[in-house]
This record gives C-alpha cells, structure tokens and sequence, in this order.
C-alpha cells in the first residue's frame, strides 16, 4: 500500500487548511501522523482511496507524494503487537517509522522501511496478513 506524504509549512492553521480541504472534498481519511521540525512537518496520511486523494492534492498545489509502506493487521493487544514486530527485529530489519490504527477488531501497522523487499519476506515467512487499500472501503 501507499502512503500519502504532505509536506507542511510549520504554519499557523496550515494543517487545519489541508484537512478541511479534504473533507470538503469528501476524502475519507483512515489514518494520520504528523512528524516536525522546526521549520516544516510532514502530514502521512493512508485514506480510503491513496490516488484520487494524491491526485486531489496535486490538482490543488499541494506538495505531495506517495510512499510504499506495510499494512499489517495483528490482533488488538499488547501481546501480539510485540510479537508483530519482533518478526522484523529478528530479521534485522530496520523500521524507518511507523503508526497504528484501529479496523474493526484488528490493529492495523503501518511500517515504513528501507528495506521493503527483506520486509515482505518477513510478511510471508510468518504468515502476517496484509491489509490493503480494498480493506479500507
């Protein structure tokens, strides 16, 4: 899945100026992190539909851009969270950042990695499950 990367002005109301933008044009956001410095943040946002979001943005200015990341869905307790992510430790696989959210019954990761190609082995040899962009609609 993607990731939409919003860099942002440290600004007064500039954050406030991007959401109500995408609310105003029915954009369903599912997730969101803001990460800053003291001259400039960076909005991530995983939403309902990455492109026409990412689209949206570019149409209107925005600087933008779309960034791989790993969705994994683990179970919503502490237990299984560390177990998620001792998976990757064990590999030797750095995570760069990553955020959660809640889906239904499930916790959903979002990972950031330099390394995807060593990252998705790891999904697959302990069988964690991907959640992509059609398990957000």
């Amino acid at each position: 899945m993607n990731q939409i990367s919003i860099f942002l002005e440290n600004k007064y109301g500039r954050l406030n100026e991007i959401l109500s933008f995408l609310a105003a044009s029915k954009v369903r956001v599912i997730a969101a992190t803001v990460a800053d410095t003291s001259d400039y943040g960076i909005l991530r946002l995983i939403t309902s539909n990455q492109q026409e979001t990412y689209s949206l943005l570019k149409e209107n200015g925005v600087s933008a851009s779309l960034s791989p990341v790993l969705v994994i869905a683990t179970a919503p307790d502490t237990a299984s969270f560390a177990e998620t992510i001792a998976h990757f430790t064990k590999a030797g696989i750095d995570i760069d950042y990553m955020y959660c959210f809640s889906l239904g019954e499930k916790v959903a990761i979002v990972l950031r990695t330099k390394n995807t190609d060593a990252a998705h082995d790891v999904v697959r040899k302990n069988g964690l499950d991907y959640i992509d962009e059609s398990d957000l609609i």
